[in-house]
């Protein structure tokens, strides 16, 4: 177990005792005791911006805010006394890494101080645009920021108050974070989801909301929570990387909590979700390809969950309601993409489901929003967004077409589903988070101006499509400099990932602007396996289909240098977790395309790891990669492309590896045999080849904390 999690748990039982003793002023918010320095405001309100230090807790004019964790405290880890053979020989090799990391590292002192330096300079100038969505309730809106949590209010003169409700960091743990909040309907409780940075498994935090915020209860080792009433809260279990179980707890006397749903098969993962007009609270077991929904009537949450279809092999759907009708985002029928349905609440069965709204081919459903009256689907078709507005009044639908730099959506909350506006984000790698909101009154899309975020104008974005060996056309989206000249001798970063449905993260990183203005091209390859292009494109890359999307990968690459983007020896390749599948294969198949890969978290021995049935994943991922104890021609499929099961001695480019102790989902034993493996063979080529010795860098940088999730800025950053 995670000490740093259980020191947690205790800091958060001291904060229930402590609120409950303590006057106002220490009652009043959880980040009063933040050491001043770490919390300042920006004041925009004169001719020009200054920063003034202000106490947490304080009633603050809202304009700009930041609240930077600059302090770390590294969990400490029991250890076993009784060393066994094996464990000294991991050790010794860990430590040999290590020391192999630190003599290469030490070369690049010069280059590191320049990096960190122009990347916090960007982070400063855009912090205030990256923060997360709102969540709204009338006049009142929540949101976090680097581990606080604020409530923003309309005060008695112009502008808004900004009060500060929560800090992790007031707890002694700046190495936790926030994951999820949830606010009850009348605004009386808040639950917060808190992870650390070396596990998955997160706390649930409920405050108890008003004059007094204070700790009400913790909840450990939760996934997702909803609200079911205002003082009822439904919440999943995890345990080893699972959530099969949901409980429901009450707030308010008799307080108790009590096992409402299990799920019994291992492929299948349960949630909690709240449709949009807060009616029905849903339970979700999905697996890869089937899923299962129960409703909790909202108004009578101490009910039975009631069956909406039993699942049926190969049909996803999930719920939301409207006018005592359910709403059904399914995968049933032909062709097998989403399509919306929908179906009465007293006979919610399949043979019920008609058809309301069906997709166009190779488009991907990112989300959807449900209003009173108006649906909006958020939709992308090769890499370019648009919105669907669907009218329940007039049955019309309107498209709207987005900015065409933007590439990736994010909605804000809205828990009144009458509301006459939607609110999203919309960001691409090279272009900070910039607000908008749909008017249906109006019928037009609205740029937010508030936090005057440029948009960044210093670049170009082009769409791609590269014939793959099969002739399918696979998209590329490629960013580069507006003043390069020459660009096929510019440095290339190539992005792949192509596993499990989900699309290329292309959410805005300090990173990617900062290649951008050093005159980098950043190629990102939408390639079979991934979402893009709907759940067909997913389908066509997995299991035995997973060597098209290596193809994919390959007819990219060569299209850039086509182009005139780079060459092979300017180009590197990056991917992380399933997406090191397809890179470490090219390296394999082809690496002369390619003279550097980065890869991080990488799954590189898919063979070994499906063969380990005792893995907490192995089960629910058999849908993805196959079962080769099962079915002999797919554990010789999966050998053919499997990174480790295909290095061999010949010219590998250079490599750099990023893996974490703490990995549940990619253990650190298959990175460092992928590592020697691969030493190995470069040593061996080196000392057979007639072009000379030439050997690459093949580095791992192996971190004592972090996991296989999202890390906070600072560990972003040193990393």
């Amino acid at each position: 177990p995670c000490v740093g999690l259980a020191n947690l748990l205790q800091g958060l039982s001291f904060n229930i005792r402590y609120y409950s003793k303590h006057n106002y002023r220490q009652a009043e918010c959880l980040g009063n005791n933040i050491n001043h320095p770490k919390c300042r405001i920006l004041d925009c309100s004169g001719s020009r911006c200054t920063q003034r230090i202000v106490p947490p807790g304080s009633i603050l004019p809202w304009r700009c805010f930041s609240c930077k964790e600059e302090t770390k405290i590294l969990s400490k880890r029991k250890r076993n006394t009784s060393i066994t053979t094996s464990e000294l020989l991991y050790k010794n090799l860990l430590k040999s890494e290590q020391e192999h990391w630190n003599d290469i590292s030490a070369r690049y002192k010069a280059t590191t101080k320049r990096i960190k330096k122009k990347l916090e300079e960007l982070h400063n100038k855009y912090t205030f645009s990256l923060g997360s969505p709102r969540i709204r309730f009338g006049d009142n809106v929540y949101f976090k920021e680097d581990g606080c949590i604020f409530l923003s209010k309309a005060g008695d003169g112009k502008g808004f108050l900004f009060i500060i409700l929560f800090s992790t960091e007031e707890l002694g743990f700046s190495n936790a974070f926030i994951r999820r909040i949830r606010i009850s309907p009348g605004q009386s409780y808040m639950a917060v989801g808190l992870k650390s940075e070396n596990s998955e498994e997160a706390t649930c935090i409920i405050l108890k909301l008003g004059n007094f915020p204070h700790v009400e209860k913790v909840i450990p080792n939760v996934f997702s929570f909803e609200w079911a009433t205002s003082d009822v809260l439904y919440y999943t279990s995890q345990k080893n990387l699972k959530c099969q179980n949901v409980f429901m707890t009450t707030l308010t006397n008799p307080k108790h909590t009590k096992l409402v749903y299990t799920e019994q098969d291992a492929r299948f993962f349960v949630d909690v979700h709240c449709t949009k007009d807060g009616r029905f609270l849903t339970i979700n077991s999905n697996s890869k390809t089937t899923s299962e929904v129960w409703l909790v009537d909202c108004k009578h949450p101490f009910k039975v969950p009631a069956l909406v279809q039993a699942r049926t092999k190969g049909v996803i759907y999930h719920i939301e309601h409207r006018n005592d009708e359910l709403y059904i985002l399914t995968t049933y029928g032909e062709p097998a993409e989403y399509k919306l349905m929908k179906a009465p609440v007293a006979s919610s069965g399949m043979e019920n489901w008609q058809l309301v709204y069906a997709l166009e081919k190779k488009t991907k459903l990112v989300d959807l929003e449900m209003f009173s009256d108006r649906c909006i689907m958020f939709l992308k078709n090769a890499g370019h967004l648009y919105l669907d507005v669907l009218s329940f009044i007039s049955h019309s639908v309107q498209s709207i077409k987005l900015p065409a730099w933007a590439c990736e959506f994010e909605l804000e909350s809205h828990p009144k589903h009458t509301t006459g506006t939607c609110y999203f984000q919309l960001t691409s790698p090279v272009q900070p988070p910039k607000r908008f909101a749909y008017s249906f009154k109006e019928n037009n899309l609205i740029e937010q101006a508030v936090q005057e975020v440029p948009i960044i104008a210093n670049y170009h974005t082009t769409r791609l499509l590269a014939k793959s060996k099969d002739e399918t056309l696979v998209p590329i989206t490629v960013f580069n400099n507006t003043n390069s000249k020459e660009l096929h001798r510019k440095p290339l970063l190539v992005h792949v990932y192509g596993a499990y449905g989900i699309d290329l993260n292309m959410t805005f990183k300090e990173e990617k602007l900062m290649l951008i203005e050093e005159g980098w091209i950043l190629a990102y390859c939408h390639v079979r396996g991934g979402g893009e292009l709907g759940l067909s494109w997913h389908k066509d890359g997995c299991q035995h289909n997973k060597l098209k999307g290596l193809q994919d990968l390959k007819a990219c690459i060569v299209l850039l240098h086509e182009l005139g983007f780079s060459q092979p020896k300017y180009t590197a390749l990056t991917a992380a977790s399933a997406g090191g599948i397809l890179a470490g294969a090219l390296c394999n198949t082809d690496p002369e395309l390619i003279r550097a890969v980065v890869l991080q978290a990488p799954f590189v021995d898919v063979l070994s790891t499906m063969m380990k049935t005792h893995l907490p994943l192995t089960t629910e991922e058999l849908e993805e990669w196959g079962n080769p104890l099962a079915d002999e021609k797919c554990m010789k499929y999966i050998k053919s492309y499997c990174p480790y099961q295909n290095i061999k001695p010949q010219h590998y480019p250079s490599v750099f590896i990023t893996a974490y102790e703490n990995d549940q989902r990619i253990p650190l034993t298959g990175v460092l045999r992928y590592v020697q493996k691969l030493r190995k063979a470069a040593l061996d080529h080196a000392s057979t080849s007639k072009k000379g010795n030439w050997i690459p860098n093949i580095t791992l940088d192996i971190q004592a904390n972090g996991s296989h999730c999202d890390s906070s800025w600072e560990d972003s950053l040193n990393e």
